[in-house]
């Protein structure tokens, strides 16, 4: 019995050694046998979204689905990604389906306008072949396709209106998607697909509602973000930003169906520091009697407005406070969420970060991550790197 277990365990490596030889090393190997790389985040903007994602922010090298009704601020959460990513010295591309992109708010959203890859096509196919060729240089952090719904097929395009065209865009999803899938998980990229909402007919039981661009989207998503209006802001009586509700609807890399509320300002985007205060009461960090706002026995004001505008006054305060929230909910120390990082680097000197990875779970680290420069956005969202 243990010859012919040997005999097998021999075909198996002889195997495995060909497979290497005829398609690359790397091609096939054990699970065991290999250190896993790390998960790589790109923060969403919104501390409460990030959390509900499980891992600090939207994945490297996967397809990220953000769909929802109109005005409810599917742009918005993709520019503040667009943004993080930039802001860690990565690139960013942005194909405008909809030939919609307003440049002036999104540099007011943090987005460096200058720098930023843009283009506008005119069909699906070729939407979908410049993030293909973007994707496959190795050099994007993420690619923003909005929208599935504005990537009109070519002989859609070219024929006349009302003829019937059924299942083209469907097609074209689907054969795209298998294309990008694996570039995108070897150069890191995320492309992150904005989608709309439509109704189908003849719907008595359950949601009537569904995305375009047919079901494949929905399978090759690692992670759909449901995103939804549910109240307007006001001051003095007039509006001044919607509050929003996004649900994690489909997550492979962490549980799904948790929810998160942040506040989008008119102008200004997500509100961080409202975020950051509405987490800090959620888990006690900060205290809230009445109206007024307490945090470690000192007051930070009356009146939710006045204590976000103060933390935006104060932004070493909102650090301190958003790092203490990061670490009560086990983003920091979860070794499966670290900051974003160059493309290429990410299986570098993996035997080493194994063994200091295990040195430091022995000594129980809790030493917090740097945030400071250029890389303080990211680093709060993961553990430090191991090198």
């Amino acid at each position: 019995m243990a010859v012919a277990s040997e005999d097998r365990q021999k075909a198996v490596d002889a195997a495995l050694a060909q497979i290497d030889r005829q398609f690359g090393k790397g091609s096939v190997m054990r699970l065991g046998d290999h250190v896993q790389p790390r998960v790589r985040v790109i923060p969403t903007g919104s501390i409460a979204l990030d959390v509900a994602l499980g891992i600090g922010g939207l994945p490297r090298g996967r397809v990220v689905e953000i769909y929802g009704p109109e005005s409810s601020g599917k742009t918005t959460v993709a520019l503040h990604a667009v943004a993080n990513a930039q802001r860690n010295g990565g690139i960013a591309a942005f194909i405008d389906a909809e030939h919609a992109l307003d440049p002036e708010y999104a540099r007011k959203l943090g987005v460096d306008t200058d720098s930023l890859i843009v283009s506008q096509p005119d069909t699906g196919e070729q939407a979908l072949e410049i993030a293909d060729m973007l994707i496959r240089s190795g050099a994007l952090d993420i690619v923003v396709i909005d929208s599935v719904a504005a990537l009109v097929p070519k002989a859609e395009i070219e024929g006349d209106m009302g003829d019937s065209h059924v299942g083209l865009q469907a097609r074209l999803m689907s054969q795209a998607l298998r294309k990008i899938t694996g570039a995108l998980s070897a150069s890191g990229t995320t492309a992150l697909f904005i989608n709309q909402l439509r109704e189908k007919i003849g719907v008595f039981f359950g949601s009537p509602e569904t995305t375009t661009g047919g079901k494949a989207l929905k399978f090759y998503s690692s992670v759909r973000l449901d995103v939804r209006r549910i109240e307007t802001l006001k001051a003095a009586g007039a509006p001044v930003g919607n509050r929003t509700r996004v649900k994690v609807v489909k997550n492979k890399m962490a549980p799904p169906f948790k929810q998160a509320e942040f506040d989008i300002i008119y102008g200004e985007g997500i509100s961080r520091e409202g975020g950051i205060l509405d987490m800090a009461v959620e888990l006690g960090i900060a205290k809230k009697s009445g109206s007024w706002f307490t945090y470690e026995s000192d007051q930070l004001g009356q009146g939710k407005e006045k204590v976000r505008q103060f933390l935006k006054d104060n932004p070493d305060l909102a650090d301190e406070i958003e790092d203490k929230i990061l670490q009560a909910v086990g983003i920091r120390q979860n070794p499966q969420a670290v900051p974003d990082e160059n493309v290429g680097t990410a299986n570098k000197d993996n035997a080493q970060a194994k063994k200091v990875s295990d040195t430091r779970g022995s000594k129980g680290n809790t030493e917090a991550s740097p945030s400071s420069g250029k890389d303080k956005t990211l680093s709060m969202v993961g553990a430090k790197k191991a090198s």
